[in-house]
């Protein structure tokens, strides 16, 4: 399988290393212009524009950039024969980047695969929402240290906290504009459930919380539905968080595998 990843981050790099004893050949790696080439695979092509993806042929392209990546590159992927692998899923904040890319994936016959990244229980999340949800509920717990850099700072005395507060409420769509690195996950628990409107999402920081952790609820004619999960943070980068590279290996995998989980 030909594969074009769209940054060279924390999150890729450590893809990248996890794919070794694939049939995966990473073709392309994208960047800004001006970026170098040096610590590129060696078989790698280093691309910098979308219109270059056609000419490589990838059978799949994974983002793992940043949000606006998302709207800049997508089209060109799908419109390739490609599937496009999301990670940065904020980008959905904006419903028109969506449905630009549906209706690409449409015509061309090809998928928007949105990965769950650090998130556990969107399986069960995306199945329950068959027979119907009556709400969903995220929450969104960090140490103060890692909300550092964000309107966070604005909202609370991050260094001051004696004891969890949450700082702030709203839902899908809202949480994922504001915080769109911290809480890039809140829009994929949203498309996931019962959408980005209707999704409430709480940010809270915690002095005692040594891990990132997502607690997310449901409840619809299926029963309730309770998952939560404490990340470890990714070696390479200690503001993101290890199950997201994780998920994106898996995504990769997945299309390439014979049997699926």
């Amino acid at each position: 399988m030909r594969l074009a990843f769209i940054g060279w981050g924390a999150i890729a790099r450590t893809a990248a290393g996890m794919l070794g004893d694939t049939s995966v050949e990473i073709v392309a790696i994208a960047r800004r212009p001006g970026s170098s080439s040096v610590d590129l695979p060696a078989t790698t092509r280093l691309i910098t524009d979308p219109a270059e993806l056609a000419a490589l042929s990838p059978d799949v392209v994974a983002e793992a950039a940043s949000r606006e990546s998302v709207a800049q590159w997508g089209p060109a992927a799908l419109d390739c024969g490609a599937d496009f692998i999301v990670s940065s899923v904020s980008a959905f904040a904006d419903a028109d980047v969506l449905e630009t890319l549906r209706l690409v994936a449409a015509e061309r016959g090809t998928r928007v695969r949105i990965q769950p990244g650090a998130l556990a229980g969107i399986d069960a999340l995306a199945a329950a929402r068959s027979l119907g949800l009556d709400a969903v509920e995220h929450r969104i717990v960090k140490p103060p240290l890692a909300w550092l850099g964000t309107p966070a700072e604005e909202l609370c005395s991050l260094d001051e906290l004696t004891g969890p507060e949450e700082f702030f409420a709203a839902n899908a769509s809202e949480t994922a504009s504001a915080f769109p690195k911290n809480a890039n996950v809140a829009m994929t628990s949203a498309l996931a459930g019962i959408g980005p409107d209707l999704t409430r999402v709480t940010l809270v920081a915690d002095p005692s919380a040594s891990t990132n952790r997502h607690e997310i609820t449901a409840h619809g004619a299926f029963g309730r539905l309770e998952v939560a999960i404490s990340n470890n943070p990714l070696p390479a980068n200690p503001k993101t968080s290890a199950m997201a590279a994780l998920s994106l290996v898996r995504a990769i995998r997945n299309q390439t595998e014979t049997i699926v989980i």
